[in-house]
């Protein structure tokens, strides 16, 4: 793959989104796929990670609809920079299946390569740069940091309705702290636990200094 001009596609694409899902997300999924991966992968399976993890949210609806890129465009973009047919259909599966909302109602099926992606990308929304994410992509579709409400139970969460979330609190307990279960891979696993112990202790001492708020 020419993965110079495919970089630079997907940067042209999420390079200044406003919801944490920008180029520099795509950057530290890449890196958190390095992290995790296995010392021994092919050329072609490294060039499907990184094209898949540059790539992974230039079809995602979260980006402005004026930029967002569509899946043939991804695909056009592929095939011309030297993608193979098996290589250009893993990418394109990856980043349509990888996604928090898609697995809800059903866990897709992905290859080893794309578990990787998946786990990669799952890291950033966890620890500090996961806690940062959370409130900046809350602000930016003007969400409440916390009310009244208790957070969904698993269950009467939904594809459909997983969005319908607008309390940034709740999101950590519908979806954030549960993250470290759906990894798939042990490296993956280990990040997430750490990472998550992170987001726990922030809970704490939010919670504590909202205590003490109400108690005036």
């Amino acid at each position: 793959m020419n993965l110079e001009k495919i970089k630079a596609f997907a940067q042209a694409i999420i390079g200044d989104d406003t919801t944490g899902h920008d180029w520099r997300h795509a950057l530290r999924v890449e890196a958190n796929a390095k992290k995790i991966s296995p010392k021994k992968l092919s050329a072609d399976a490294i060039e499907v990670i990184r094209a898949a993890c540059w790539l992974h949210d230039t079809i995602d609806e979260k980006i402005d609809p004026n930029k967002r890129a569509s899946l043939i465009e991804v695909e056009t973009v592929l095939r011309e920079n030297g993608s193979s047919d098996e290589q250009t259909e893993e990418v394109l599966y990856i980043i349509q299946n990888l996604s928090y909302s898609k697995n809800i109602d059903k866990k897709q099926s992905l290859s080893f390569l794309g578990q990787i992606v998946q786990d990669a990308d799952r890291l950033d929304a966890l620890g500090a740069i996961g806690t940062a994410r959370a409130f900046y992509y809350g602000g930016s579709k003007k969400h409440l940091i916390y009310d009244d409400t208790r957070p969904r139970q698993a269950e009467d969460i939904t594809e459909e309705n997983y969005r319908e979330q607008n309390n940034v609190v709740n999101h950590f307990y519908e979806k954030l702290l549960r993250l470290k279960d759906s990894m798939n891979t042990e490296k993956g696993r280990q990040l997430a636990e750490h990472r998550t112990e992170f987001m726990k202790q922030f809970l704490e001492e939010l919670f504590g200094e909202i205590q003490t708020v109400d108690e005036d």
